[in-house]
């Protein structure tokens, strides 16, 4: 199933959060998003429901294999969109939050083509 937009910041957050330390609880999400509870709490219920998240007999937050490479996606999408904008002048600030609302959008064409030119010239 699609995810918008909002569901795809869920399973980014969700995927970061679990690089940086070893379980993940929705309090965790909640603060790294600035949502309240109830409002993660909905999200979770959704991703649950569609295959992408499931908690465990702790609380914890896990992502499926279907929500981790759906999440791997939009991470790399996210930090390649950055490092592309950095290189071209923008400030990292303005890059991050840039590529943040265009990882959801850019087909796999263009983001494709965008990581072959880098592959091929490099990014500054």
């Amino acid at each position: 199933m699609a995810l918008q937009e909002s569901g795809e910041m869920y399973l980014e957050t969700i995927y970061v959060l679990s690089q940086e330390r070893p379980y993940v609880r929705a309090i965790d999400v909640g603060e790294a998003m600035g949502f309240s509870k109830p409002s993660v709490s909905r999200a979770m219920g959704l991703l649950k429901r569609d295959g992408f998240a499931a908690t465990d007999e702790n609380g914890y937050i896990k992502l499926t294999p279907a929500g981790e490479a759906h999440a791997k996606r939009i991470y790399e999408r996210h930090t390649v969109l950055t490092k592309v904008l950095i290189s071209i002048g923008v400030d990292e600030k303005t890059a991050a939050e840039d590529a943040c609302r265009v990882e959801h959008y850019i087909s796999d064409t263009t983001f494709d083509a965008i990581k072959a030119h880098i592959n091929k010239y490099g990014a500054k």
